[in-house]
C-alpha cells in the first residue's frame, strides 16, 4: 500500500487597517473584511486608530463585530495613535481588544453635529442613549461598563496601561507579530458558541481598500471637501465668463458633484455655504463693475466666514484648517481681482484687427490718391480715397472703412 501524505492548508489571518475618521465607505470596508474572514474562517484584526467619526458608521461597525462567526481582534497601533470617541465603542466591541505601548482610549462623549441647535434636554437623550449602548456592548464582551460609562460622560482617557488594569483591554503587543503569538489557543465567545484561537502556522494577509474605498473615504476629509467646493465654484464662474473653453466648466461641475457627494457624510451649515457663494458673487460684481476694493473685501470676508461656519461640528478632526481658508481666500480674491480683471479690461479695448482695428492706423501711400489710390497699412494694401491729392510715399491716416476701401488724410512726411 501506498501511503499519502495530505497537507491541509490553514486559512490566513486577516488584517484591516482602519486609520482616519470613522464614516460609511470605513464602515462598508470593515464590513466587507468581516465577510471576507467569515467566508474563509479565518480570525480578523483590525488595526485601529481613530480621532472618532460618524454615530450610524460606528454602529454599522459595531453591529458587525458583535455578529461576527470568526473571531475579530480590535488592535490600537502604532504608537501614538488613539482609540477615540467612536473608537472606544469598535475597541469594546471586539472579541480580543488589544493595545500596543504609547497609545490611548477615551473621550466618547457625544457631540451633536448638522444640528441648528440642540437644547438641554435633547443633549442629555442622546448622552443617555450612548451610555446605554456602550454598557451594554462593555458588559457583553464582559469588559468594565463602569468606565466605559465615564468615557461617554465625562470624556475620561487612559492610557494602554491603565486601560489593561481596569479591565478594558485584554492584552498590550508591541507588534503585530506579538499579537498573533499572545492570541494563539485563547478561547473567545462567537455567536452560539465558543472558538479557540490557533495562529501557530498561520500566515497574515492585509485586506486593502479597494480603489473605491480609497477614494470615497479621502472624500470625508472636510479640507478635500472644501478644495472640491472652492475649484467647483469658481470653475463654473470662470466658464460662464468665457463661454465655449468647456475645460473649466466641466472640471468645475465634477468636483461640485464631488463636494457635494462629501457633504452627504460631512454635517454641513448651509449659512456657510450660502457666505461661501456670495463671496463668489461679490468677486465677479468687483470684476464687472469696479468699486475699486469694497466689493473684493466683502467677498475675501464673506469667504472666510463662510468657510470656518461651512462644518458643523466641535470635533477638531471635522474642521476645516484655518491656514487652509486664509490661503484660499488670498489666493481666489487675487485671482478673481486680477485674472478676471484682465479678461474684462481686454474684452472692452479697442480692437486692433479688422475693420474696427484698422480705423486709426498708419500707413504709407503706394500709388497716388487723386480721389482714389492705394495704400499700404499694417502690410496690406488698401484701396483708398481722400479729399485731398496725396502723392506716393507720403504718409497717411486711416479715419473711415467703406467696405474695402478707406478714407485716409494726410498726416505729413
Amino acid at each position: 500500500m501506498l501511503a499519502f501524505l495530505v497537507l491541509v492548508s490553514l486559512s490566513p489571518i486577516y488584517t484591516a487597517k482602519m486609520d482616519g475618521i470613522i464614516e460609511p465607505m470605513c464602515a462598508d470596508y470593515c464590513v466587507r473584511c468581516i465577510n471576507i474572514s467569515e467566508r474563509d474562517g479565518s480570525p480578523l484584526i483590525i488595526e485601529l486608530d481613530t480621532p472618532g467619526g460618524l454615530d450610524q458608521a460606528m454602529r454599522e461597525i459595531v453591529k458587525a463585530v458583535l455578529n461576527a462567526d470568526v473571531p475579530v481582534i480590535v488592535y490600537v497601533t502604532p504608537s501614538g495613535a488613539r482609540a477615540a470617541s467612536a473608537g472606544v465603542f469598535i475597541t469594546l466591541a471586539a472579541n480580543i481588544a488589544v493595545m500596543t505601548p504609547g497609545t490611548n482610549i477615551g473621550a466618547a462623549h457625544p457631540v451633536s453635529i448638522g444640528q441648528q441647535q440642540v437644547d438641554e434636554e435633547m443633549a442629555e437623550k442622546v448622552v443617555n442613549d450612548a451610555v446605554a449602548y456602550i454598557r451594554s456592548i462593555a458588559e457583553k464582551r464582559g469588559r468594565n461598563a463602569d468606565w466605559a460609562e465615564k468615557a461617554v460622560r465625562q470624556s475620561v482617557s487612559v492610557t494602554e496601561k491603565e486601560a489593561l488594569e481596569l479591565g478594558i483591554i485584554d492584552l498590550i503587543a508591541d507588534s503585530r507579530g506579538e499579537l498573533v503569538s499572545l492570541i494563539d489557543g485563547m478561547e473567545v465567545e462567537l455567536p452560539g458558541r465558543k472558538e479557540m484561537i490557533k495562529t501557530e502556522g498561520r500566515e497574515v494577509v492585509e485586506i486593502p481598500q479597494t480603489l473605491r474605498e480609497r477614494f470615497f473615504s479621502k472624500l470625508a476629509n472636510p479640507n478635500l471637501a472644501y478644495i472640491f467646493l472652492i475649484l467647483g465654484i469658481y470653475g463654473l464662474i470662470l466658464e460662464f465668463s468665457r463661454p465655449g473653453t468647456f475645460i473649466p466648466g466641466v472640471f468645475g461641475a465634477i468636483c461640485l458633484l464631488l463636494a457635494f457627494f462629501a457633504f452627504r457624510i460631512l454635517p454641513i451649515n448651509y449659512a456657510g455655504l450660502a457666505l461661501i457663494v456670495f463671496s463668489a458673487i461679490f468677486f465677479v460684481l468687483e470684476v464687472l463693475t469696479p468699486t475699486y476694493g469694497p466689493l473684493a473685501i466683502g467677498g475675501v470676508v464673506s469667504l472666510i466666514l463662510g468657510s470656518m461656519m461651512l462644518i458643523r461640528s466641535e470635533e477638531s478632526f471635522l474642521q476645516i484648517s484655518v491656514p487652509l481658508i486664509i490661503t484660499t481666500a488670498i489666493l481666489v480674491g487675487g485671482f478673481f481681482v486680477f485674472a478676471l480683471g484682465m479678461a474684462f479690461r481686454a474684452m472692452r479695448r479697442k480692437p486692433t484687427t479688422g475693420k474696427k482695428g484698422i480705423v486709426g492706423q498708419m500707413g504709407r501711400v503706394k500709388r497716388r490718391i487723386e480721389g482714389e489710390g492705394v495704400v499700404s497699412v499694417s502690410g496690406e494694401l488698401w484701396n483708398a480715397e481722400s479729399d485731398e491729392v496725396i502723392e506716393e510715399g507720403e504718409k497717411v491716416k486711416v479715419i473711415e472703412i467703406k467696405g474695402l476701401t478707406l478714407k485716409v488724410k494726410k498726416i505729413g512726411h
